[in-house]
């Protein structure tokens, strides 16, 4: 692959001000390029870049088109910085009046050149936020696709997309359905902007000479106009791939402009590095449909405060995953120490969890044209769900990774939507670790607060996820916990229940019809606040379960524990018969969130 780095614009207004300015701040840049002025760091803008693309692994050759009025300051940068003076192309242009175009200057390179590979665009006097994407992600995913590449970002508050070219992108295959080069109010409600960052099929480069020949003015050889050309009117397969960054200094800027960005990124950067990143998910109580989240049935779940797992990440120089002292222990007090915490625990702690997370997270951004900073980082957790007790302590560990994950690589709610996000963490734990896992938990714990599920057969298929509504919190009654103290692997209750749904029992699939029956009865009464029938709704839940399960599977403590709820002295009843029980502190995510914590 060839890299063509495009620096040949003649940045007229930002020159004339540095060049006016009368506080003499800038008299040391007059004449300067844009592509040469400083950036993020003190390092030049066009340094960054050839940095960036510097990589004989990746590029055969890597050339940079200026215009003859600056041709000397980019042949002098190039001997300073190892350059290849060879490769700079001079366009012959000195005024803007007189410019080739950014697509006509491509062209003269492929031309001059006589390029028959792939190749990258960049424009090397675009000042990017991120100083460490990753480039050779970019590349793959160009390279898994059956087309020309455009990258793009979101736009950041205050910026205008009648400044910027505008693509919609289809989510499900990233391929650009529309460019719109600088549009009109209301014409798009995308907010995703082009950069001159593209990734260009050899084949599709003799389509440059077919747009530039219909464009005889120079004002209509920019890449915004030759994209609308080869989207819009050609139907050429082209596709986006977001970086989650943002970028400035494009074409004709001001002095004010170039001073607020690097002020605005230079600051941004500064403060990211010694800032921790701390979220918190949390454990959830099922409450009616149990367990029908798995057989196409509907639930009633809700996210307790009282349980809590927690995931702190800063940015380091190398990747690290801390072990919890208590969950991965790596030191005993003697053989027979190490003897009983692995029989009562097992081996199975949180790290496992935290490296399934990170390893599906970067495969999901890869699939989702998402390309991530080369940033490292250290990951730790905490936390005080119990163990097999069915509180998804699990899957708390992962959401709270996922959520530090996406704080930290600028992943946002468009690009991760919150459906399929509960999709995601089931899968690390299903798909990654072979957890037998249902969807309920990882939707209430990914929506908190109180959530009615309906995972029907039809909206599963068509769209991958169900439906998901948050419900009323407001005046819920007092509920309770219990679990056992010393409790068995909670995957053995789902036993071979999916085995008799798949091969047409109508006992079980009666069971789950009459699970989502209930859980549509229990929403009415939370609705009208009736907590004597939801009581009733509750009793009637357990009791289907029961019909379907065996009590060996169930479990005989779990049995009892339920005998024991249908006391009257019930707290005392469960205290004594070993179990351990507390007042449930219902977790409201919109009265509850505290600064960076959820």
């Amino acid at each position: 692959m060839i890299c063509v780095l495009l620096v040949a614009g003649h940045g007229t207004v930002l020159e004339a001000q540095i060049k006016n300015d009368e506080t003499g701040l800038y008299s040391h840049l007059s004449g300067v390029p844009k592509a040469l002025l400083p950036g993020i760091g003190g390092k030049k803008i066009l340094d960054f870049w050839w940095e960036t693309v510097n990589m004989r692994q990746l590029f055969t050759e890597v050339y940079l088109v200026t215009n003859a009025d600056k041709y000397k300051h980019y042949e002098r940068w190039a001997t300073a910085t190892d350059f290849p003076v060879e490769n700079i192309i001079n366009d012959g242009s000195t005024t803007l009046e007189d410019r080739l175009g950014a697509v006509a200057d491509l062209e003269l390179v492929v031309r001059s050149r006589k390029l028959q590979d792939d190749i990258m665009v960049i424009a090397g006097d675009m000042l990017c936020a991120d100083q460490n994407f990753d480039i050779a992600q970019v590349i793959r995913f160009f390279r898994s696709k059956p087309g020309e590449l455009i990258i793009y970002y979101e736009l950041e508050e205050g910026e205008k997309s009648s400044s910027r070219g505008i693509i919609e992108v289809c989510h499900d295959s990233h391929r650009v359905t529309r460019f719109l080069e600088k549009p009109q109010e209301g014409q798009t409600a995308s907010q995703l902007a082009s950069v001159v960052f593209y990734c260009i099929q050899r084949d599709t480069l003799s389509y440059m000479s077919d747009f530039l020949s219909q464009q005889p003015q120079t004002v209509g050889r920019a890449f915004g106009q030759f994209w609308e050309w080869l989207i819009n009117e050609k139907q050429r397969h082209v596709f986006g791939m977001k970086l989650p960054t943002g970028f400035q200094l494009i074409g004709q800027v001001g002095l004010s402009d170039y001073t607020k960005w690097l002020t605005h990124y230079s600051t941004k950067q500064q403060g990211n590095p010694a800032k921790p990143i701390t979220c918190r998910s949390y454990a959830r109580v099922g409450l009616m449909g149990n367990p029908s989240d798995g057989f196409n049935g509907k639930t009633i779940a809700m996210t307790i405060a009282n349980f809590w797992a927690e995931v702190t990440l800063l940015e380091t120089q190398t990747l690290v995953l801390v072990p919890h002292p208590l969950n991965d222990p790596t030191e005993f007090g003697s053989l027979q120490d190490l003897f009983c915490i692995s029989r009562k625990e097992g081996y199975l702690g949180g790290l496992r969890l935290l490296q399934a997370t990170c390893k599906k997270f970067y495969q999901f951004c890869s699939k989702q044209g998402i390309a991530l900073t080369k940033q490292n980082f250290t990951l730790k957790y905490d936390t005080n769900i119990p163990r097999q007790v069915g509180l998804a302590g699990s899957s708390a560990i992962v959401s709270a990774t996922l959520k530090c994950l996406m704080k930290f690589y600028n992943i946002t709610d468009n690009d991760l939507p919150k459906p399929i996000r509960a999709n995601f963490i089931l899968d690390v734990e299903t798909d990654e670790l072979s957890i037998t896992a249902g969807l309920q938990d990882r939707v209430v714990q990914v929506y908190e607060g109180l959530v009615y599920m309906d995972f029907s057969k039809e909206l599963m298929e068509e769209h991958g996820f169900g439906a998901y509504i948050p419900m009323d919190m407001s005046e819920l009654p007092p509920f309770w916990l219990a679990y056992l103290s010393d409790p068995s692997d909670s995957g053995r209750i789902h036993s071979n229940i999916r085995q008799r749904w798949l091969s047409g029992e109508l006992l079980v699939i009666e069971a789950m019809r009459r699970f989502a029956e209930l859980t549509d009865q229990a929403r009415t009464a939370f609705r009208d606040k009736d907590w004597s029938r939801l009581v009733q709704l509750m009793d009637q839940n357990f009791e289907l379960r029961r019909s379907i399960y065996t009590d060996d599977c169930l479990g005989p403590g779990n049995l009892k524990m339920v005998e024991l709820a249908r006391q009257v002295e019930m707290r005392r009843a469960f205290q004594e018969a070993g179990c351990v029980f507390c007042v449930i502190s219902p977790y409201n995510p919109s009265a509850s969130a505290v600064g960076g914590q959820h």
